[in-house]
């Protein structure tokens, strides 16, 4: 773990040091605020390192106005960036510049208290009729796994319990792919916070390297319905290979069968296929050579983003037969759930 100066000038981070410390985490108190690494000559060695390596430091201004997070929520808030997690789809890893330390802000309290002027502003939730009810929702799950994190930063326990006590119309929302819920738990949430499992059949979780087992991520949502908590599947990458209609139809009966008989269930669906960018791969290529996923151009379109970049999605056949099966799948074995979105 790196600590920033500015960084034990904050409570939050001061707090992350004293879990790290206890732990067992080797800490390195920066002498000032510039993060920086040995650079070994091998650049899987220096990848590992980096992947390895937590930084505590402090959001900058820019950090902290949140930007819309279409179609998940309204808004996104960062309580981290970087994820210690090995997933060879990772469609953010053309994103991150520079070497893949993960990064936990210790100003949390900054970043919360500038959340309330957000209210009401957004364009998902805040607006569209089929999901206001939701109130303005904050997805805390854009550029990291924050209940990856929780062990050491606390930062995902410390924001449900804020989110909780805020009088407002307002939802917070994180997906993972990890189970350890437990600190969790107890939590008084006032039902503001939703979890998702994010969740993939094995023949595909295989991809996920580092993460809990696909059946530990169920249970712990199971746990979390249990608890209160509003609940949801974040089936994602949704991979069209080879055997892929068995595979799904067995994760969505597992899933079923975890979440049977929780009572007062909230459960929604989120669907996210496979895709890739030019940069992305070329990194992932880069971290995970010789991985047996396919990101040739086979099934594939390419498709303009709203930022004016290039991505490579599955074609449209393809996606409209996909399509048709989740949304039956889904109807017949977890008949209660909300499908939030196809993308």
């Amino acid at each position: 773990m790196l600590v920033t100066r500015s960084a034990r000038d904050w409570g939050h981070g001061r707090a992350i040091l004293d879990r790290a410390s206890r732990l067992g985490a080797e800490i390195i108190e920066l002498p000032g605020d510039r993060l920086s690494l040995p650079a070994p000559e091998d650049p899987r060695r220096a990848y590992a390192d980096a992947k390895a390596t937590l930084a505590v430091v402090v959001a900058p201004p820019s950090k902290r106005r949140l930007q819309p997070i279409a179609p998940s929520a309204d808004w996104r808030v960062d309580l981290a960036e970087g994820c210690p997690a090995h997933c060879s789809y990772c469609y953010l890893a053309g994103s991150l510049k520079g070497p893949p330390i993960t990064r936990v802000y210790a100003n949390l309290d900054e970043i919360l208290n500038g959340l309330p002027a957000y209210i009401g502003q957004g364009t998902i939730t805040s607006r569209q009729a089929g999901r206001m009810h939701e109130g303005t929702t904050f997805e805390a799950s854009c550029y990291t796994d924050p209940l990856a994190l929780e062990p050491l930063t606390g930062s995902l326990s410390a924001t449900i319990t804020w989110f909780g006590q805020w009088q407002a119309n307002a939802q917070l929302r994180f997906t993972s792919k990890f189970a350890d819920v437990e600190p969790l738990i107890g939590i008084d949430h006032a039902e503001r916070t939703r979890m998702r499992a994010s969740v993939n059949p094995p023949m595909f979780a295989r991809f996920e390297g580092g993460t809990s087992p696909v059946a530990a991520r169920l249970s712990a949502l199971r746990r979390m319905a249990i608890a209160g908590y509003p609940v949801g599947l974040t089936i994602a990458p949704i991979i069209a290979a080879e055997g892929w209609e068995a595979a799904y139809a067995a994760l969505i009966e597992d899933a079923a069968a975890a979440l049977n008989d929780v009572p007062a269930l909230d459960l929604t669906v989120e669907l996210i296929t496979h895709r890739f960018t030019a940069g992305s791969k070329a990194v992932l290529d880069s971290w995970y050579p010789g991985s047996a996923l396919d990101m040739s151009g086979a099934l594939r379109t390419t498709k303009r983003t709203k930022f004016g970049t290039e991505k490579q999605v599955y074609d449209a056949a393809t996606m409209r037969m996909l399509r048709r099966f989740f949304e039956h799948q889904i109807a017949d074995r977890l008949p209660a759930a909300r499908i939030l979105y196809w993308t």
